[in-house]
Protein backbone atom coordinates (compact mmCIF):
# COMPACT_ATOMS: atom_id res chain seq x y z
CA UNK A 1 0.00 0.00 0.00
CA UNK A 2 1.23 3.32 -1.36
CA UNK A 3 0.20 6.32 0.95
CA UNK A 4 0.64 10.23 -0.92
CA UNK A 5 2.64 12.68 0.93
CA UNK A 6 0.52 15.86 0.37
CA UNK A 7 2.67 18.80 1.04
CA UNK A 8 0.12 21.45 2.12
CA UNK A 9 2.18 24.68 1.03
CA UNK A 10 2.33 23.58 -2.49
CA UNK A 11 -1.32 22.90 -2.19
CA UNK A 12 -1.33 26.35 -1.62
CA UNK A 13 0.91 27.92 -4.52
CA UNK A 14 -1.12 25.35 -7.16
CA UNK A 15 -4.41 25.87 -5.85
CA UNK A 16 -3.58 29.79 -6.08
CA UNK A 17 -2.25 29.85 -9.63
CA UNK A 18 -5.36 28.27 -10.58
CA UNK A 19 -7.44 30.64 -8.45
CA UNK A 20 -6.57 33.29 -10.39
CA UNK A 21 -6.36 31.57 -14.34
CA UNK A 22 -10.25 30.60 -12.64
CA UNK A 23 -11.10 34.39 -11.92
CA UNK A 24 -9.39 35.53 -15.18
CA UNK A 25 -10.73 33.27 -17.44
CA UNK A 26 -14.41 32.61 -18.84
CA UNK A 27 -16.05 30.22 -16.41
CA UNK A 28 -15.44 32.38 -13.51
CA UNK A 29 -19.05 32.34 -12.44
CA UNK A 30 -19.21 28.49 -12.79
CA UNK A 31 -15.72 28.38 -10.55
CA UNK A 32 -17.32 30.44 -7.94
CA UNK A 33 -19.86 28.47 -7.60
CA UNK A 34 -17.79 25.73 -7.04
CA UNK A 35 -15.60 27.48 -4.19
CA UNK A 36 -18.93 28.52 -2.73
CA UNK A 37 -20.02 25.28 -2.05
CA UNK A 38 -16.81 23.61 -1.71
CA UNK A 39 -15.30 25.99 0.45
CA UNK A 40 -17.95 28.18 1.67
CA UNK A 41 -18.93 32.41 1.86
CA UNK A 42 -15.67 33.73 2.79
CA UNK A 43 -13.86 32.23 0.39
CA UNK A 44 -16.30 32.88 -2.19
CA UNK A 45 -16.71 36.54 -1.89
CA UNK A 46 -12.62 36.51 -1.86
CA UNK A 47 -12.87 35.21 -5.18
CA UNK A 48 -15.10 37.61 -6.27
CA UNK A 49 -13.65 40.42 -4.92
CA UNK A 50 -9.85 39.03 -6.59
CA UNK A 51 -11.66 38.94 -9.72
CA UNK A 52 -13.03 42.45 -10.08
CA UNK A 53 -9.09 43.22 -8.90
CA UNK A 54 -7.96 41.26 -11.79
CA UNK A 55 -10.25 43.03 -14.01
CA UNK A 56 -9.43 46.06 -13.06
CA UNK A 57 -5.64 45.71 -13.23
CA UNK A 58 -5.76 44.11 -16.07
CA UNK A 59 -7.46 47.26 -17.76
CA UNK A 60 -5.25 49.66 -15.89
CA UNK A 61 -2.10 48.29 -16.98
CA UNK A 62 -3.35 46.65 -20.95
CA UNK A 63 -2.67 42.91 -19.52
CA UNK A 64 0.54 43.54 -17.75
CA UNK A 65 0.60 39.73 -15.59
CA UNK A 66 1.62 41.98 -12.44
CA UNK A 67 -2.00 42.02 -11.89
CA UNK A 68 -1.97 38.29 -11.78
CA UNK A 69 0.98 37.73 -10.08
CA UNK A 70 0.08 39.63 -7.37
CA UNK A 71 -3.43 37.89 -6.90
CA UNK A 72 -1.47 34.58 -6.75
CA UNK A 73 0.42 35.92 -3.61
CA UNK A 74 -2.86 36.96 -1.91
CA UNK A 75 -4.36 33.68 -2.63
CA UNK A 76 -1.57 31.45 -1.72
CA UNK A 77 -1.80 33.28 1.38
CA UNK A 78 -5.72 32.83 1.63
CA UNK A 79 -5.07 29.31 1.28
CA UNK A 80 -2.12 28.17 3.16
CA UNK A 81 -3.88 29.60 5.97
CA UNK A 82 -7.55 28.08 5.23
CA UNK A 83 -5.52 24.71 4.70
CA UNK A 84 -3.69 25.04 7.99
CA UNK A 85 -6.99 25.88 10.05
CA UNK A 86 -8.77 23.11 7.77
CA UNK A 87 -6.78 20.79 6.65
CA UNK A 88 -9.93 18.57 5.68
CA UNK A 89 -10.56 20.86 2.95
CA UNK A 90 -6.97 20.16 1.35
CA UNK A 91 -9.37 17.79 -0.97
CA UNK A 92 -12.07 20.48 -1.94
CA UNK A 93 -8.82 22.75 -2.75
CA UNK A 94 -6.91 19.98 -5.16
CA UNK A 95 -10.19 19.51 -7.17
CA UNK A 96 -10.78 22.82 -7.22
CA UNK A 97 -7.35 23.14 -8.78
CA UNK A 98 -8.12 20.48 -11.09
CA UNK A 99 -10.82 22.19 -12.52
CA UNK A 100 -8.75 25.96 -12.82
Amino acid sequence: MTHAVIHQPRVAWDGARAFVRAAAGPQAEQFAQLVLDRLGEETHAEFVDSRQRLLTGFAVTGGDRYAGDLEAGRWRVRLDDLLQSRPDLIPAVLDLTNMG
